[in-house]
Order: C-alpha cells, then sequence, then structure tokens
C-alpha cells in the first residue's frame, strides 16, 4: 500500500482549498439581474449540434406597427408610450443591450482555464530497413521489416486551487522479423497520473478565479452603462416630447393672434372704406397681419422638425404605417395637482447611493482591488510541488515449462491496472526572479489606479452633488416662473381687453390695439415656455437622483430581456 501514499497525497493537494478566499469568490459573482452564458459540454447533444450546424446571417428584425396607437388618422402618443417605445424601440438602446450580450461572452471566455481537454493520437509505421549485421538482419539476414503501432490518450484538467493534473494511457505495438526478438509481436502498454500545485504563487481560489471575477464585475459595469444609457435616453425623448408640445401650443397661440390682427384688419377695412380711418393707418394693420402669418409659417415649420425628431427616439420613421401621420401628444403641458417638491439633501443622498455611475465606479474600484492582489502575486516565487505516477505492462505469457510467450493486449492491459510495475516520484521546482521589475512595477501601477480611484470617487460625487443641486434650483425657479407668468398672462389678457374698448370707443388708435394683442401673444408664450420648462425640470431631477425610470415602471432586467 505504500505506493499510493504519494498518489492519495497528490489528490488531496487537488481537492485543498482556501474558505476565505472562497467566500471572497462567492461575494464578488453575486449580483442578479445579468443572464450568463454557458457552451454545451461533450458528449450532450447540443455539443455535436453546435459544432456541425453552419454560421447563419443575422438580420435586423423590424420593430412591430405602430398601428395599434393610430386613430383617426393621427398617431396618439402619451408620455408612458414615448418610454415604451423607446426602450422596445430605440436604436440607442438596442445597440447599449448589445454591449451587455458581448459581456457575457467574455464571463463565458474568462472560464476557459478551467476547461477540461481530451487529446487522442494513432499512428502506424512500416519499416524496411537494409541489415547491416547479423544482430539486426531477418530470417532472409538481407532487411529488417517492422510494424510499429502507437496510440495515446490524455486528459488534463486545472482547478480553481491552482492544482493541474494529467492522465494518460499510452499503447504500443511492434511486430518484426528480427530473430533475436523474443517477444514478437510486442505489444506494451501505460497508465500515467502527474499533478502539480503551486505552493507560493498562483496558489489559491482567488487568483485563479480573479479574471473570471472581473469578467462578471465588468458585466455589471456594462448593466450599469445600459441603465445610463436608457436613462439618458428616456431624458431625451421626454424632453422631445415636451418639445413637440412646446411647437403645437405655441402655433396655436400665433394662430389666435394671426386671427386677432385679421380681425383687426378687416375692421379697420370697413372703417376705411366708410371714411372713418384715414388711408395712412390702414397700412399699419396690414404690415401686422403679413408679420404675424410668417410666424405662423415658421412655428408650423419647427413643429414638424420637431415631430420628426420625436419619430427618430420612437423608431416611428421606420414605420411606413405611420411616419407620415401627425402626432396627437395626449398629456397637457401642466401637470394636474400639486407641482412637485424635494428636499435638497434628501436628493444628493439619492443620487449618491442610486446613480449607475456612482455604483458602476464602486465596481471599477472592486476591479482595481483585485489587479492589486493579481500584481501582489506576481512579485512572489514560483514554487511548485509536482507529483508523478505510472504504471506498466507487458503483453506476454509463459508456457507450464517457463518459456516466456508473446501475449496479447488484454496480457499488457492486465498488468498496467494491476499495478504490479510502478514508477512514481515528486519534487519541487522554484522559479525565483532576482530582480523582479516587470512585477513591482506591476504592482506600483496597480497601487496608483487604486489611489486613483479614491480621487475619481471624489470628483464623481462633487458633480453628482452639483447636478442635483442646480436640478433643483431649476425645479424651484421654474415653478416661480409659472406663478410670475400666470400673473403676467392674465394682465395682459385684461390689458388687450382694455384696449380694445377704448379702441372702439374711439379713445385709442390700432397702434394700442396690436401692441396690447402682441403683448398678450408673447405673455401667453411665455406661459407656456414656464410650464414646459417645468416640466424638464421634473425630468432633468429624475435623472438627476436616478428615480426616472421607476417612475415610469421601468425594469432593468426586463428590458435587457427583451429580444
Amino acid at each position: 500500500m505504500r505506493r499510493f501514499v504519494l498518489l492519495a497525497a497528490l489528490i488531496l493537494i487537488c481537492t485543498v482549498g482556501w474558505a476565505d478566499d472562497q467566500s471572497e469568490i462567492r461575494q464578488a459573482l453575486t449580483g442578479g439581474g445579468v443572464p450568463q452564458l454557458t457552451a454545451p459540454s461533450f458528449p450532450r447533444a447540443e455539443y455535436f449540434r453546435s459544432i456541425l450546424t453552419r454560421p447563419f446571417r443575422y438580420t435586423i428584425e423590424a420593430p412591430k406597427s405602430l398601428r395599434e396607437l393610430a386613430q383617426d388618422g393621427k398617431l396618439n402618443l402619451t408620455v408612458n408610450d414615448v418610454v415604451r417605445l423607446v426602450v422596445q424601440r430605440n436604436t440607442t438602446v438596442w445597440l447599449a443591450r448589445l454591449d451587455v450580450q458581448t459581456s457575457a461572452v467574455a464571463v463565458l471566455r474568462s472560464q476557459a482555464p478551467f476547461d477540461p481537454r481530451f487529446t487522442g493520437s494513432f499512428n502506424s509505421t512500416r519499416a524496411i530497413q537494409p541489415a547491416s549485421s547479423d544482430l539486426e538482419a531477418g530470417r532472409d539476414r538481407l532487411e529488417t521489416q517492422s510494424l510499429t503501432q502507437s496510440a495515446r490518450f490524455s486528459y488534463d484538467q486545472s482547478f480553481a486551487s491552482g492544482t493541474n493534473y494529467t492522465a494518460t494511457f499510452t499503447g504500443g505495438k511492434l511486430s518484426t522479423n528480427n530473430r533475436y526478438s523474443r517477444l514478437n509481436p510486442s505489444i506494451t502498454s501505460a497508465f500515467g497520473f502527474s499533478a502539480y500545485q503551486p505552493l507560493l504563487r498562483n496558489r489559491g481560489f482567488f487568483i485563479q478565479k480573479a479574471p473570471i471575477v472581473i469578467a462578471r464585475i465588468n458585466q455589471q459595469v456594462s448593466r450599469g452603462r445600459f441603465e445610463q444609457t436608457l436613462t439618458d435616453t428616456v431624458q431625451s425623448a421626454l424632453n422631445q416630447y415636451w418639445n413637440v408640445v412646446q411647437a403645437r401650443e405655441n402655433l396655436v397661440v400665433l394662430r389666435n393672434s394671426l386671427a386677432l390682427s385679421q380681425k383687426s384688419y378687416e375692421r379697420d377695412k370697413r372703417a376705411l372704406e366708410l371714411g372713418a380711418l384715414p388711408p395712412l393707418d390702414i397700412f399699419r394693420s396690414e404690415a401686422e397681419v403679413a408679420s404675424r402669418k410668417v410666424s405662423v409659417t415658421t412655428a408650423e415649420f419647427r413643429l414638424q422638425q420637431e415631430e420628426d425628431s420625436l419619430r427618430r427616439l420612437i423608431a416611428a420613421d421606420i414605420d411606413p404605417d405611420v411616419r407620415n401621420l401627425p402626432l396627437n401628444l395626449m398629456d397637457p403641458p401642466l401637470p394636474p395637482g400639486t407641482l412637485l417638491s424635494m428636499a435638497r439633501e434628501a436628493a444628493i443622498e439619492r443620487a449618491l447611493r442610486s446613480r449607475p455611475e456612482m455604483v458602476n465606479l464602486h465596481r471599477q474600484q472592486a476591479v482595481n482591488d483585485i489587479t492589486v492582489r493579481q500584481a501582489a502575486n506576481s512579485v512572489k516565487p514560483d514554487l511548485r510541488l509536482t507529483g508523478s505516477y505510472t504504471s506498466s505492462g507487458l503483453g506476454r505469457t509463459y508456457d507450464p515449462t517457463g518459456l516466456l510467450l508473446p501475449g496479447g493486449l488484454g496480457d499488457a492491459l492486465s498488468e498496467v491496472f494491476g499495478f504490479s510495475k510502478p514508477t512514481y516520484g515528486f519534487g519541487l521546482t522554484l522559479n525565483l526572479p532576482i530582480r523582479g521589475r516587470q512585477a513591482q512595477a506591476d504592482l506600483a501601477a496597480a497601487q496608483i489606479a487604486r489611489r486613483r480611484d479614491q480621487y475619481q470617487e471624489r470628483d464623481l460625487q462633487q458633480s453628482v452633488t452639483l447636478e442635483v443641486q442646480n436640478a433643483v434650483s431649476q425645479l424651484e425657479q421654474s415653478k416661480a416662473n409659472i406663478a410670475g407668468a400666470t400673473a403676467a398672462r392674465d394682465l395682459a389678457k385684461k390689458n388687450e381687453e382694455a384696449e380694445q374698448r377704448k379702441y372702439d370707443l374711439g379713445a385709442s388708435t390700432i397702434f394700442f390695439v396690436l401692441d396690447a394683442q402682441q403683448r398678450a401673444s408673447d405673455a401667453e408664450t411665455q406661459l407656456l415656455a414656464a410650464r414646459i420648462s417645468y416640466r424638464k425640470a421634473v425630468i432633468a431631477l429624475q435623472r438627476t437622483t436616478a428615480a426616472l425610470l421607476p417612475e415610469y415602471n421601468v425594469v432593468i432586467d426586463d428590458a435587457l430581456a427583451l429580444k
């Protein structure tokens, strides 16, 4: 039994790990929400299908039609519809989604060093050579003929502890016409097992699985980038939604202003025909009508451009069924109920806790911590414990008189797995760099990168804090602007009505009437702009505090799962 002591020790080395490193690996590998890729393994049916299936070309499928949102020749959209369409159809979002899928491939690739490998070979060689002596000659004393056949099979694998083992089986057959060959044919076989275990450098679960941990952290980073891209795209789409609303309502205001100026012109024209208005005063009304027509025309084309921009964000421009339909945006500029308010410190605390940029920075810090430990591992000497065990066999039998006779493959295998002819041993290998400048430089660079992370975190915290402060200030300013613009609009309307009554009574001129109309129109436009600014300020505050996607019930895992 002594011959098995070394083999048992090698197997024990293969299974020993370090509990602290293993728990650290489990903690680093946890993280839901990101799908993991798996590779088919031999000999499952999926394995053969994967290697025999011809590659196929991928095509971009056209998004589903938006015809269910089209009614009465218009494309009816709410804010929630826009968010949903951005998640499902926006091209930028799809590109970010593919980046997450690419990171999953990197995780699968990082596991390749632990894949088992099987190799097999068979060789057959026939040789006919001239004999140079009687010892080499065959029975005809002219030439030597031989047939050599060999086969070799091996299986090797690496473990997370750093242990690597290789199991090898070899077999051979030699047939010759040499008359001095006692065993003809000669059949040999051997089974061997060898393993090595790093004792200093590359020892332990953490170092061996560090590339997998980094790949999975990077996968979480790509998920965070997807969340950031989706948030920015949703914010752009919502802002564009309100740009269209503003352009549409502004066009309504300008058309109403044009109608008032047209009405004043018609009244002045009748007064001129009756001789109650000097001929030169009619040109003021006529010029005002022409000027407001230009403003209406400009607003019409501006509305068309804003609608085209919104169509692109929801990918309606690639749907021929709805591409040219006018948009009917159904949410009003001013939301009903109480206007939003948020405490500045509470907003800053939530942003620092939940912003994907902050979360990704912490993940990057974790990657750099692992890199520091990898660099420190490279500085260590490379000391390895190696061991091997081989059992050999020969195809031979003996007759009753004890004469050696050629045997078969069964005789050789019986001797091999009887372990009666073992060869075993162990050794230590030391690779000690005298200076190790490369490893020392890598360790110093990793430590500098870790310190840089701390300053980057502080810089990002300052940037996020400033963004939140500006967003809160913008929200409060927009609320104040709404109150002021509402009062200005009401006063401008009263002034317009007063000037119109004075003009009807002959106590004022057309100049003051047109000026009052223009002031009322400008006040209405300013109130509309204040309301739209409030809408955008709310969106900006939700984005800076990582509340935009939850506000519209967007779940990142569901968004990533779209096919």
